[in-house]
């Protein structure tokens, strides 16, 4: 049986269910129906939900099931959660950036403890310590 597509393969739109039939009793429903929000997403994003719900959502784990690099893994993601219809916060106007780097180094002293968890977060967020 081929997969459900949620997108018109001619002009892009939306697709919309019309008949249900079960297969079993041969029982068939008409109507107007949704596929849902996930049948939004092409077959390339749905390929990367499904690695991301099997790594439980922890993004170290997904760089590694694929092969990229967490800035990649992270725009996937985003183009994911556009794709289904919701907005990426922008942290970048509320906190500096810290580059990778940094974020490696602030990591690194907090495992070795010379940072408390305290610190290290705000060190992340770009705040300065008072």
């Amino acid at each position: 049986m081929n997969p459900v597509i949620g997108q018109c393969p001619i002009c892009g739109s939306s697709l919309h269910v019309t008949r249900l039939n079960c297969r079993n009793c041969d029982t068939t429903i008409d109507g107007h129906f949704t596929l849902g929000r996930l049948y939004q997403l092409s077959s390339e994003q749905l390929e990367f939900v499904e690695v991301f719900l099997k790594c439980e959502g922890k993004i170290n784990r997904v760089e590694q099931e694929i092969g990229l690099s967490y800035p990649a893994v992270r725009a996937r993601l985003t183009d994911v959660i556009r794709a289904l219809g919701y907005e990426v916060g922008d942290t970048s106007s509320s906190a500096p950036s810290v580059s990778e780097e940094e974020r490696r180094d602030i990591l690194k002293e907090l495992q070795n403890g010379n940072l408390t968890a305290e610190e290290a977060l705000q060190m992340l967020r770009g705040e300065s310590q008072a």
